[in-house]
Order: C-alpha cells, then sequence, then structure tokens
C-alpha cells in the first residue's frame, strides 16, 4: 500500500486549502497546495501527479512543515543573502537599462533579449552567457517584451498596400 506522509497539526485541511487559493506568490500557492492534498490523505505518487514536484521535494517541504509550521512555507529564495552580489545589473543600472529601452538599440532595429544580453555585457565588462536568457530575465524584470517587428509577405507590393490603407480610410 502506497504511503502517506503525515503531517503535524499546525494547520487544518480547510486552513491550508484556503491558503492555498488565497496565496498569491507563486512558489508559496504551490507550497500549500501541496500540504493541503498530503492533508486530505493523499498518496506522495498522488501529490506528485497532481502538482508536477518530485518526491523528494514534497518529502523535504513536509519535513520542512513539520519542524516549523506555516512559515517555512515561504520562498526561501527571497531571503538569499548572495542573490544581489551575483545579479548582473546594480539598481542604478537597472534603471540606466530602462532608460535605454526607450530608445532605439545602438545597432538600430528593435530591442529584443539578445540586444539586452548584449547590453548588459558592454555595460558590465562581464561576460555574459546565455545572452538570451539573461536579457529576457531583465526585459520581464522591467516589465518589458522582447520587440519583434510585425511579419512582411516577401512578395508584398508596397504600393498595393499603400493604396488599399488610403482607399480603407
Amino acid at each position: 500500500m502506497p504511503k502517506t506522509i503525515k503531517l503535524e497539526p499546525h494547520l487544518g485541511s480547510e486552513e491550508l486549502e484556503e491558503r492555498y487559493r488565497k496565496a498569491r506568490d507563486p512558489v508559496q500557492r504551490s507550497h500549500y497546495q501541496i500540504l493541503w492534498l498530503i492533508s486530505q490523505g493523499r498518496t506522495t505518487s498522488q501529490v506528485m501527479e497532481a502538482t508536477g514536484y518530485s518526491r523528494g521535494w514534497i518529502q523535504q517541504l513536509a519535513r520542512r512543515y513539520n519542524a516549523d509550521g506555516p512559515d517555512a512555507l515561504l520562498d526561501r529564495r527571497h531571503q538569499n543573502p548572495g542573490a544581489r552580489d551575483r545579479a548582473l545589473l546594480t539598481a542604478e543600472q537597472q534603471e540606466e537599462l530602462a532608460h535605454a529601452l526607450t530608445k532605439p538599440p545602438p545597432d538600430g532595429g528593435m530591442w529584443n533579449s539578445r540586444k539586452v544580453g548584449e547590453w548588459i555585457q558592454r555595460r558590465t565588462g562581464r561576460v555574459v552567457s546565455q545572452k538570451k536568457q539573461r536579457g529576457w530575465e531583465y526585459l520581464k524584470r522591467l516589465r518589458q517584451s522582447p520587440k519583434v517587428p510585425r511579419p512582411q509577405h516577401q512578395k508584398a507590393d508596397e504600393r498595393e498596400q499603400e493604396a488599399f490603407k488610403k482607399s480603407s480610410r
């Protein structure tokens, strides 16, 4: 028979469900969902299937909850002491990037993830591996999106398009 994990009675099943449904932080929401499912008597395999998390992580989360209660469910990445030191850009540099994004990129065209990664590399002097990924991360952090020009058919006739635009007004 599959094993179920036993939880300390810090919170009841209803309270875990309520916190799961009200959580705004996606990581905390997932943590509450896992514990809520466990509190309903679901097996680890069923919780794995429902949430997509591994058996080891589910067990570790349950151990943390049993030891420290609901405070153990916070997203610990937010308190990571070295995260600021490992960030590619300081707060000032992020502001500078936000200002740069209001103008065309140095090579013309539109800002995309790769161009942002290259801007970061030029500005910081640090080698940025995975320029597209890191550029995308900073675009999202600044609530921007990569810009892509509208597609244009290779056989499009500009004169016909202009005539159509004028006649459709």
